[in-house]
């Protein structure tokens, strides 16, 4: 896996390794959770964050992570490399060379704060409601010190 650059040629990909990887692992969201984010995540979210993704070595996207003010704002693998040290990959790039301190998980997620956990994230607080006001709490993250 080769960590790099993208651009908004490569949204679509991105967003099918978006949607791929929800279903897989956000089992707290019904499909038409799923189908209403989609046209959000592809035509506003990626536009606003710093994105690096994980191409394989043909090029192809198998994972993504965006960035903005020092926050990881979404990480997302596609399903058949998860367990693979692609996000892993993402995160420390994300941590090392895009000052990444903070990321916010679904509660509902276990695997994710497991996985941030592992990482050197700690959870420092807690909403009822994600950043739409829908009911999936979200734990706030941050990195430990010397993590």
């Amino acid at each position: 896996m080769i960590i790099r650059d993208t651009s908004p040629a490569e949204f679509d990909a991105i967003t099918d390794v978006w949607e791929a990887s929800v279903r897989a692992t956000h089992h707290f969201l019904s499909a038409d959770d799923i189908v209403a984010l989609r046209p959000l995540v592809r035509g506003e979210f990626l536009g606003l964050v710093d994105l690096r993704v994980a191409a394989d070595g043909s090029d192809v996207v198998r994972g993504f992570a965006g960035v903005a003010d020092g926050k990881l704002e979404m990480l997302f693998v596609a399903p058949d490399v998860r367990g693979q040290g692609v996000g892993a990959a993402l995160l420390r790039h994300a941590v090392g060379c895009m000052g990444v301190e903070r990321v916010d998980v679904n509660e509902q997620n276990p695997d994710a704060v497991g996985f941030y956990e592992h990482m050197g994230f700690e959870v420092v607080g807690r909403t009822p409601v994600d950043g739409q006001g829908r009911p999936f709490p979200i734990l706030q993250m941050r990195l430990r010190a010397g993590g």
